[in-house]
């Protein structure tokens, strides 16, 4: 899995926001292609609404997470408790690493105190969305 962390933070390098550059890192765990993933998760950057929101590394790999667990059963859909569950165990990891989870915190927009970079926002998502995915395995 350390391919994909290299891959998302080059893809991040390329000038993919956060949540694409995971996504698109993972595409292949889920069987969805790139494209897809990129168009996808293109409105996750700068922690959606531009620094107001969670921060996009996170929510693309809550996106991996709802895509590798989803049943997709649209008549009774039964896999959402568990897929929260997966998302909050992946936020409140991130969160205890961090000490955040919102772009502008992680980024000391109005501390001036950066807590994490975008690469290393990209670097602990992809690393916690490892340990989940080798779990559901």
């Amino acid at each position: 899995m350390e391919d994909r962390k290299h891959k998302a933070i080059e893809n991040h390098k390329k000038g993919y926001n956060c949540g694409q550059a995971i996504a698109c890192a993972y595409c292949d765990v889920v069987g969805v292609d790139e494209e897809t993933a990129f168009k996808m998760t293109e409105g996750l950057g700068l922690g959606m609404g531009c620094m107001e929101g969670t921060c996009g590394a996170i929510t693309g790999a809550i996106t991996i997470l709802g895509f590798k667990n989803s049943t997709a059963n649209l008549e009774a859909p039964n896999s959402k408790g568990k897929t929260y569950q997966l998302s909050k165990e992946l936020v409140e990891t991130f969160k205890n690493k961090n000490k955040a989870i919102v772009c502008k915190d992680l980024k000391g927009i109005e501390t001036n105190q950066v807590l994490r970079s975008c690469q290393g926002c990209i670097e602990d998502a992809s690393d916690i969305l490892d340990d989940i995915l080798n779990k559901m395995e």
